[in-house]
């Protein structure tokens, strides 16, 4: 089984990659950070808009590979990482919906909140439970 976990480095994005390193340790691992393009760069050419996008692409990259080890800590879990540029709930459904990936679950971090709106999902995590072509756990 292939696990997908949308990783943006925020605190509810690490206990969703720790969930996932404890429950599907036998699993392979994906974690997928997606970098936000910037709208409105009406100024910007967009050849140097499609450059700077690719460098923080591999900027990103070089880095996630070291924040998630260090997640892992002692742990003998095998993961590999991807990034993508867009929209996170488009690019994360997109990922899954791809069947060359092979994903079969996704787990994504909640927003913490507290009183009455902790019921509700972060936007974005909402919106990949909604559209996901397969299971999809939400860790708080």
């Amino acid at each position: 089984m292939a696990v997908l976990v949308a990783y943006d480095g925020s605190e509810s994005a690490q206990q969703a990659v720790e969930y996932a390193f404890n429950t599907h340790a036998d699993d392979e691992i994906v974690l997928l950070r997606v970098i936000e393009a910037a709208e409105g760069y009406t100024g910007a050419s967009v050849n140097y808009i499609q450059d700077a996008l690719k460098n923080k692409q591999d900027e990103v990259s070089d880095t996630l590979r070291e924040e998630i080890a260090e997640l892992a800590g002692n742990e003998d879990v095998e993961f590999r990482t991807e990034t993508a540029i867009g929209r996170p709930d488009n690019e994360v459904v997109a990922f899954a919906e791809d069947e060359s990936n092979g994903i079969d679950h996704i787990v994504v971090g909640s927003h913490g909140r507290s009183g009455v709106s902790r019921v509700l999902l972060g936007s974005i995590a909402e919106k990949i439970v909604r559209r996901a072509p397969v299971p999809v756990t939400v860790v708080r």
